[in-house]
């Protein structure tokens, strides 16, 4: 039995829309920003499907990610397809000259957490660590702006 927990960030970066999507569309960047990430490997046979690494504290998870949706500038929508079961989207918003972007994730916790933990407790963690990762994104773009 598990419980899904959802959690939505954004943060408004001054780079060109393009950019921002460029470097999410890359997903194997994304250890460089997202502190629990340890890695993405995209699948050589099938691009639509990475394997994803998650470390943090001790406590290892990896799964199988697919991509549902993926339009240019827009939006990049995945599910997990075996592993710890996730989903979500990043979700692009062009502000002309700069760009927002909007980080949804849930995640499903497997029960004997859920009792070791209070939800509430974790939840602001979690959000709190992608919230940070949104601004380690936003200083990683900054900085090949202005290269």
């Amino acid at each position: 039995m598990s419980d899904w927990l959802e959690h939505s960030v954004q943060v408004e970066v001054d780079v060109p829309i393009e950019l921002s999507w460029n470097l999410w569309s890359d997903l194997e960047q994304m250890p460089r920003w997202m502190k629990w990430i340890d890695s993405v490997h995209v699948l050589e046979d099938n691009p639509e499907l990475s394997r994803w690494k998650l470390a943090t504290g001790g406590l290892e998870f990896s799964w199988l990610s697919r991509i549902l949706k993926l339009e240019p500038n827009q939006i990049i929508q995945w599910e997990s397809v075996d592993g710890l079961p996730n989903r979500g989207a990043i979700r692009f918003y062009d502000r002309h000259g700069s760009s927002i972007v909007k980080l949804s994730v849930a995640y499903a916790i497997p029960g004997f957490l859920g009792q070791l933990m209070d939800n509430l407790f974790l939840g602001r963690v979690v959000e709190s660590t992608i919230q940070a990762d949104l601004e380690r994104f936003r200083e990683y773009a900054l900085n090949l702006k202005t290269e």
